[in-house]
């Protein structure tokens, strides 16, 4: 169930006008965000829904960030993000500034230092490296989360956000490389702030990504001990991820596995391939993705699906897609488990079939 906002349109205006007032006084602080909805129709065995959500394309979101240059190569900056539910005007992640909320300091020459609520880079390969993102349109990574998707959420709560795996850290320190020949890296900690056991619910992310011509490989790794507070959250994750671009036409996919060392043992694996063809204003995709729990016998998710963009503007993009998920008996109905309501499907047939449609505006 989502909860309601805790700050009012007086706050988002006061926040606009800051930002606004900086602007003019030369400072590097801006407002951006997407705007995404989408109608979606989906057939099971045994029932059929309509909806209207949110983020289908990209996550809606509005966001503030500054950066300010302090000289000799060295600038401070910040972001402050909310997730945004287009289709009844709340907001995501449980949280005012759930997206994102972090501040730093960095150097062109040495890399940045950033202290807050951050991405991990395992939730930037379930995402960049994917045809269909990590959201609930198409055969995207979610479906990889059927048997332990979650989101480390220090300081709150843990759960399960379906996106593949680890999303944001709370409570995180983070360091990122600058770019030597497109190499780059990053390690982050999260802390658990756990009295008297300073490891205690910790969280630890690391990264690499080489991406030269057209050529992208990466690699991630997340390492969430759990503890006495989220003992469930004990789990190892991680990542790796390529991608090759024939000019106009661009193939990726990735693997994943997730080690669950709490009580539930939720085991597994999954991967994904899929390519893109763009056309001048036309972007042209397809995707193919599996989720394979270890723990459950009978219990895999296959998905296969078409998209395709039109871009009206630079900001401006209609987008549809049409899957078909198939669903072994004990596959918990895969990535329609947490995301797609009840009544759909039946002990003897748990295939889906979505249609979706769209826009999103971004500034």
């Amino acid at each position: 169930m989502r909860q309601r906002s805790l700050y009012s349109p007086t706050m988002c205006l006061g926040l606009a006008a800051l930002a606004g007032a900086a602007h003019a006084q030369g400072s590097s602080v801006s407002i951006y965000g997407v705007a995404d909805a989408y109608f979606t129709g989906i057939q099971g065995g045994t029932g059929r829904i309509t909806q209207l959500q949110s983020s289908g394309l990209s996550a809606s979101r509005l966001g503030f960030r500054g950066r300010e240059d302090l000289g000799d190569g060295l600038y401070a900056n910040f972001v402050l993000e909310t997730g945004l539910n287009m289709d009844d005007g709340t907001y995501g992640q449980g949280a005012v500034f759930g997206r994102q909320s972090f501040v730093g300091v960095g150097s062109t020459s040495l890399g940045a230092i950033t202290l807050g609520r951050q991405y991990t880079g395992f939730w930037h390969l379930t995402d960049e490296f994917s045809e269909f993102s990590n959201s609930g349109n198409g055969p995207s990574s979610a479906v990889i989360g059927g048997f332990g998707g979650y989101e480390p959420v220090r300081g709150s709560l843990d759960s399960g956000t379906g996106n593949g795996g680890p999303a944001r850290i709370n409570n995180a320190v983070k360091y990122e490389s600058p770019v030597w020949s497109g190499f780059r890296f990053g390690v982050q900690g999260g802390f658990g702030e756990v009295v008297d056991d300073a490891g205690g619910n910790r969280v630890l992310d690391t990264y690499a990504r080489y991406a030269q011509g057209p050529v992208d490989l990466a690699a991630a790794y997340v390492d969430d001990r759990g503890g006495s507070i989220t003992p469930d959250a004990a789990r190892r994750s991680w990542i790796v991820a390529a991608a090759y671009s024939f000019g106009s036409l661009k193939v990726r996919g990735a693997y994943l596995s997730v080690d669950d060392r709490s009580s539930l043992n939720l085991d597994g694996s999954g991967w994904w391939v899929g390519a893109d063809y763009s056309l001048g204003s036309s972007l042209v995709k397809i995707q193919y993705v599996v989720n394979k729990p270890s723990y459950l016998s009978n219990s895999s998710t296959q998905g296969i699906g078409i998209g395709y963009q039109y871009s009206l503007s630079k900001r401006t993009t209609l987008y549809t897609s049409v899957t078909y998920f198939k669903n072994d008996d004990n596959a918990g109905l895969g990535r329609a488990s947490f995301t797609i309501p009840n009544g759909l499907t039946s002990t003897t047939d748990n295939d889906l079939t979505q249609w979706v449609g769209g826009m999103r505006f971004s500034f």
